[in-house]
């Protein structure tokens, strides 16, 4: 999914999620060729200056002292993260990052006011709105949803601000905890900055994209492609 807004206004979060329903009509596989080859690099970036850590606690999973460091930019709404989280992360999350070999770090990107409100939700405690989420809170939260995607973020009534709702009860969310979540205007801006710090320092301008001991890759990746970048590291 490439960028196409830099930012989301209180105005557009709370009418987007209200009225927008999304045309997730992506493909949600990889490519048999794409599948099988280790992925090309799209550049370099300084790692040491995209570890430091932005307005947000880091949300991170795996050894701190991990010899490979994965930064994923990526959107709620966006199908290809979805599919990266879906079907390959689990079995790179056994593999790689319980094994100590990866930490792997999210960092908010989204394109729309329903990706910016999705992400809002995982970073807030559903009992307690004004505080942030564990990252355990946080992980369980985004698996949710991208799990559930096309049910929140593409409803067949178009009412996603309603969809997202219902979607959230799971995870402990009330009506009045879910509205004081989505106004949160500090939060709201501390997202905007990740965006702002992930176009304008790393050039990141589509979804997934990674940044992995110093290279830049973009787009979704098989268990055999990733597991093949990191085995050559």
């Amino acid at each position: 999914m490439l960028l196409n807004d830099m930012t989301t206004t209180r105005r557009a979060l709370l009418g987007g999620v209200a009225v927008t329903a999304l045309a997730l009509a992506l493909p949600l596989s990889v490519t048999d060729a794409f599948a099988q080859e280790k992925p090309e690099s799209q550049g370099t970036v300084d790692m040491a200056a995209a570890l430091k850590p932005g307005p947000l606690p880091e949300m991170a999973l795996g050894n701190a002292d991990a010899p490979i460091k994965v930064i994923e930019y990526m959107s709620m709404t966006c199908p290809h993260c979805a599919n990266f989280h879906n079907v390959t992360f689990d079995p790179i999350k056994t593999k790689y990052i319980d094994s100590g070999k990866v930490q792997f770090i999210i960092r908010e990107f989204p394109f729309d006011p329903v990706a910016t409100a999705a992400f809002m939700l995982a970073r807030s405690n559903p009992q307690k709105p004004e505080e942030l989420a564990t990252p355990e809170q946080y992980f369980a939260m985004v698996s949710m949803l991208f799990k559930q995607q096309r049910t929140w973020a593409a409803p067949a009534d178009k009412d996603v601000r309603n969809a997202l709702m219902q979607t959230v009860k799971i995870a402990g969310y009330t009506q009045q905890s879910f509205e004081a979540c989505l106004t949160n205007q500090k939060l709201l801006d501390e997202i905007n900055a990740s965006v702002k710090r992930g176009a304008d320092e790393f050039a990141v301008n589509s979804t997934p994209t990674f940044l992995i001991n110093g290279k830049k890759y973009s787009g979704d990746m098989s268990v055999e492609s990733m597991s093949a970048l990191f085995d050559s590291i």
